[in-house]
């Protein structure tokens, strides 16, 4: 997997707003950016990954959920 360049325009507020954060971190703001750009694309996976689990481990209605197997009786 190689790199690949993004160019961005953005308004002068919002690169001193980036600029100012990543000098906090005593980063470059093409790394901060790329930093939020990773925990973003994290926590959308995660948050996926959540709901995916929740969707597949509910309990349908009426069924203890210690006994309610997928598929039918002694298969």
């Amino acid at each position: 997997m190689g790199t690949h360049v993004l160019s961005l325009r953005i308004d002068g507020e919002l690169l001193d707003r980036l600029r100012t954060h990543a000098a906090k971190r005593d980063m470059p703001v093409q790394d901060y950016v790329l930093q939020l750009l990773q925990r973003n694309d994290f926590d959308e996976r995660f948050r996926t990954a959540v709901e995916e689990t929740q969707r597949l481990t509910r309990w349908p209605a009426g069924h203890p959920s210690g006994t309610w197997r997928l598929g039918a009786p002694g298969k």
